[in-house]
This record gives structure tokens, C-alpha cells and sequence, in this order.
């Protein structure tokens, strides 16, 4: 095993790490996710998934397809769980935004351009949960996020090559999961 696929194995643990104690918290009633943000994710990941790896992403593509396959686990469960009652007309609109991207990939038949599309669709795909989370601070764990971000920072170290079209969307996430968890950090602290 040489460092990239060990980098790979600690990232593929990491996401482990943050999914195992994130799905368990949703199972039992703890942790509401907004199905959209989580059904987002879980399509452009995975798509994102197959654009790395024809541009020869290697060991750092493979957790980003095994957080795909997760990220729809997540959304079918946010989804029989009923986790969010309060979809509004914006989240609505983030979700139909961001679905009616996700043909674009293809069209571009270029994969920097599929990232550069799923990458800002995983974006607006985080709205509904900061929206949510903004207001409801202690319905989301801030552990799963904090991980998250660590770990899309191994994904990048783990890339065997290294372009715009392998970066960016890990890259992006992990600033995106950082942002998150100081707005839910603050707002915690504001509420209590």
C-alpha cells in the first residue's frame, strides 16, 4: 500500500467516523437532516465520483464514491423518518435548482466541468441545512461536520492527481463543513 492509498483508507475511516454515530443519531430521533440538502449531495457526489476518477483521481476519488452511496442512505432515511416537516418555498427552490444541474454534467462531456457544475449544486444543496440549522442549532451534530471537513482534507492529500478537476470539489466541501460548523457553533452560543 503505498502513501496515497493509505491516505485513502484513513479517509474512507474518517467518513466511517463521522456517518456511523450521524446515521445512529438520526435512527434514534436525535439528528433531523433536511432530505433535500442530503439527496443533493448524495447525486452529485456520486456523479462527481465518476468524473474524478476519469481524470485519474485514484485513492482520493474513492471515499468521495463511498460518501455518495452513504449521502442517499442518509437522505432515504431523513426521507421515512420525516426529519423536516418545514420545507419552504426557497428550499424548494435550492432543490430544483440543483436537480435540474445535474444533467449538465454530461452535456460538458468534460469532467472540470462536471465538477465545476456539481460542485456549485453540492453548494446550494447545503442551503436548506444551513437555513435549517441557522434557526434549529442543536438538531444537527456539529461532530459529523467538524469530521467532514477533516476528512475532505485527507481526500485532497490523497489524490493521485492533482487538478482542478480532482480538488475542487473536496476542497470546497471541506470549507463549506468549516463554515457550517462556526455558524452553528455561534448560533448555539447565541441561543443558549
Amino acid at each position: 500500500m503505498n502513501d496515497k492509498q493509505l491516505l485513502g483508507a484513513i479517509a474512507i475511516g474518517l467518513t466511517i467516523v463521522a456517518y456511523f454515530p450521524y446515521i445512529r443519531s438520526i435512527l434514534q430521533n436525535k439528528t433531523r437532516p433536511h432530505v433535500f440538502s442530503w439527496l443533493i449531495w448524495g447525486a452529485s457526489t456520486c456523479i462527481v465520483f465518476l468524473a474524478q476518477l476519469a481524470d485519474k483521481g485514484g485513492a482520493g476519488a474513492w471515499v468521495i464514491g463511498f460518501s455518495g452511496i452513504i449521502s442517499i442512505y442518509v437522505a432515504f432515511l431523513a426521507y421515512i423518518k420525516k426529519s423536516d416537516s418545514t420545507i419552504t418555498r426557497i428550499d424548494w427552490v435550492f432543490f430544483i435548482v440543483a436537480m435540474a444541474s445535474l444533467p449538465l454534467w454530461y452535456l460538458t462531456s468534460d469532467p472540470l466541468w462536471a465538477v465545476v457544475i456539481l460542485t456549485t449544486v453540492d453548494v446550494l444543496g447545503f442551503a436548506p441545512t444551513f437555513r435549517r440549522s441557522y434557526l434549529n442549532p442543536f438538531e444537527e451534530q456539529l461532530k459529523f461536520y467538524v469530521v467532514m471537513a477533516l476528512r475532505n482534507l485527507v481526500v485532497v492529500l490523497a489524490l493521485e492527481n492533482y487538478s482542478l478537476t480532482t480538488v475542487l470539489f473536496p476542497a470546497t466541501i471541506a470549507v463549506g463543513c468549516l463554515i457550517f460548523s462556526l455558524m452553528v457553533v455561534y448560533r448555539r452560543r447565541v441561543l443558549s
